[in-house]
């Protein structure tokens, strides 16, 4: 077991303060982590009465709340409500300035409840601000200090050119429901109020962003984002190559965020609610992404159990067992055989053999070492993404792996059974566990 690091312990911490105000919240509370490490804007979606704004003024009260900003916006909110009244000391002058102190452009931490209601005087603000940090302030361009920004909406947008730009502008975007588990309701009655302690401080977040910059994404990650991004398309579903590059961003995020210096496919587990525009295509982008991520996963552990080599030895001599069990037969029999062709098949008997016997017994020990591993899984992968709340489902994927190693190791097997008719000295193996 790791020793967490100073970052993770602070997270760890967060996480545990939340999900014991927020019920049925698990994935939302380390979604919104991830984003708020990797600077990038969280939409939630969902009617009222769902705690959108009280969690996300639980998440800046980890901050301190000195650099908060939230607002309810409707079609007649003013730009001064949002951006700070026009400085009539300036307007003497003849210098149309907003006193931002206070306002949006001068937060950290701010939460826009029913965003798409704004108007278009405060859209065209809000993209420069959400997009590059940049709030245009008269005629200076005055960068903005905004870290982390949530918004919340009861509905999606309206086929709207400005609504579409600034939904574009929430790379994370989450559906949330009212409280499904009847344990939950026991609880809520009971939930604590106090106000949250700071854990984290802004430097934490500067650490992290300037490590996310040096880390790597290696070609196998690459071409796992772009197969995924073929699949998608396949499917007529479209992102823009800007959208893409921001997800490359929040996996580089995470893997600094474990101390590692390269991506790994542990950092992309989010990565569905990073890709939808409407809510009821987030099951079909969840499918995409888990046929991608099994199919890299095992990839990646081909070096601890090298399945893709142990299935193309087993398949080569599957498909060679007919041949091998006539020429068994021949033998058997007395049948006369060229010269040549006596020889090859003679030949090709001891391969397999050989190949057989080695592979099975080498698979044997691979899935022995494999099934020691899986009794401690759930440490594994959850030093491999400590944000990652359902640790049993990718603990199920390794299980998938053994499962797939143990047919293989039954055809190598069963195909040395037809040609040897006995069994592989040493490939004993308890196919019930």
């Amino acid at each position: 077991m790791n020793t967490p690091t100073p970052i993770q312990r602070k997270m760890d911490q967060a996480i545990e303060l939340l999900e014991r105000r927020f019920l049925e919240r698990s994935e939302l509370i380390r979604l919104l982590m991830l984003g708020m490490m990797s600077g990038e804007n969280a939409l939630l979606i969902g009617p009222p009465g769902t705690a959108k704004s009280q969690l996300a003024r639980s998440v800046s009260q980890l901050f301190g709340s000195e650099h908060w900003f939230e607002y309810l916006l409707t079609r007649f909110t003013t730009p001064d409500e949002i951006f700070g009244p026009v400085s009539l000391q300036q307007l003497k002058l003849d210098q149309y300035v907003r006193k931002t102190e206070g306002y949006l452009p001068a937060a950290q931490f701010a939460f826009l409840d029913e965003i798409f209601k704004a108007n278009s005087a405060i859209l065209n603000a809000l993209l420069s601000i959400l997009n590059e940090r940049i709030y245009f302030n008269g005629r200076e361009k005055e960068a903005v200090p905004l870290q982390f920004l949530i918004a919340a909406s009861n509905e999606l947008p309206d086929e709207d050119e400005q609504l579409t730009a600034l939904y574009d502008r929430f790379l994370f975007r989450y559906e949330v429901h009212y409280l499904q588990q009847a344990s939950s309701y026991e609880r809520m009655f009971s939930l604590p109020t106090t106000t949250l302690p700071v854990v984290f401080s802004l430097y934490d977040v500067k650490d992290i962003q300037a490590a996310a910059k040096q880390v790597t994404i290696p070609e196998t990650i690459i071409y796992f984002l772009y197969r995924l991004k073929q699949e998608m398309e396949a499917k007529e579903y479209i992102l823009s190559d800007r959208r893409w590059s921001k997800i490359a961003h929040v996996w580089k995020t995470s893997a600094a965020l474990h101390g590692r210096e390269e991506v790994t496919i542990w950092d992309t587990v989010f990565t569905p609610h990073m890709m939808w525009d409407a809510p009821e295509d987030l099951s079909v982008m969840k499918e995409l992404f888990e046929l991608q991520f099994t199919d890299m996963l095992k990839t990646e552990m081909e070096n601890e159990l090298p399945l893709l080599r142990f299935g193309q030895i087993a398949d080569k001599w599957r498909e060679k067992e007919s041949e091998l069990h006539a020429f068994q037969f021949k033998k058997e029999v007395g049948a006369k055989l060229g010269k040549d062709a006596w020889e090859r098949s003679k030949h090709l008997l001891e391969q397999s053999r050989i190949e057989l016997e080695d592979t099975a017994r080498d698979l044997r020990n691979h899935l022995i070492q494999w099934q020691r591993r899986e009794e401690d899984l759930q440490q594994f992968v959850f030093e491999k993404n400590r944000l990652i709340h359902n640790v049993e489902k990718y603990t199920v994927k390794y299980a998938y792996l053994r499962v797939e190693g143990e047919r293989i190791l039954q055809q190598l097997q069963r195909t040395y059974r037809t040609v040897f008719d006995k069994e592989i000295a040493g490939t004993e193996y308890d196919f019930t566990l």
